[in-house]
């Protein structure tokens, strides 16, 4: 079985037709191992949550292929009968709204997806308890989105993306809403979890000083991805 969890091949996106076409991603290509905690930078509109969706299996790329683990999953084309049953089973989702549904408790928030694919409730309810308890969130269970701190709830949706098992998370500029200090908290957590769970990670951000944290950086430039891991001297 293969290491990489994510690997992206002369991946093209183009919107519109004729005149009108415009060409977001140009050709990407990149792998993404376990473990990995990569950052996604690019310019504002130069396609980052673009390619984020693809990867997803939520927006259908114009070309290319798009393997998740070792399931070739897009080949000019879809290759899976269901991308809702790959995104349950495979990826987990952080965006940079936290999206908890207010009027359940964390505990809820956090078993909502995997009660919708298990009949085992009490199983389901006690790995979301272990989960919430990684992240410092033993005293919340009860609690309503309301009731906590921005950077709490950002823990939550945290929680939320790892209640599947994903092999893959993908995060969304999951700290533009937090301050400095929260926000490397969060991606510190972001590469904890990918270590001890050997989860893939590809996080968007815009933030410079969150780079060190991460092994790879995935540089969207002209529609391409220029990748830089983070032992190279102009990371560090």
């Amino acid at each position: 079985m293969s290491d990489i969890s994510i690997k992206i091949e002369n991946l093209v996106k183009s919107f519109g037709e004729g005149e009108s076409r415009v060409d977001f991603i140009k050709g990407a290509s990149f792998e993404v191992k376990k473990g990995e905690l990569a950052a996604l930078i690019a310019p504002s509109g130069a396609g980052k949550s673009t390619l984020l969706m693809m990867i997803g299996c939520v927006l259908e790329p114009t070309s290319g292929k798009i393997w998740l683990g070792d399931e070739l999953v897009y080949d000019q084309g879809w290759k899976m009968k269901d991308a809702r049953q790959i995104r349950r089973e495979k990826i987990g989702f952080i965006f940079q709204a936290h999206y908890l549904i207010p009027f359940l408790n964390v505990l809820d928030n956090v078993a909502l997806l995997p009660l919708t694919n298990s009949s085992d409730d009490e199983k389901v309810r006690e790995k979301s308890k272990e989960i919430l308890t990684f992240l410092g969130l033993e005293e919340k269970f009860a609690a309503k989105p309301s009731e906590l701190s921005g950077g709490q709830n950002q823990r939550v949706a945290i929680a939320r993306a790892l209640a599947n098992s994903p092999q893959i998370i993908l995060a969304d500029e999951p700290t533009a809403a937090l301050d400095i200090k929260r926000a490397h908290s969060v991606v510190k957590m972001l590469k904890e979890i990918a270590k001890s769970q050997q989860v893939a990670i590809i996080m968007v951000t815009h933030d410079d000083r969150l780079l060190g944290y991460c092994d790879k950086i995935l540089n969207i430039a002209e529609g391409k991805i220029e990748v830089t891991d983070a032992s190279d001297d102009e990371i560090i």
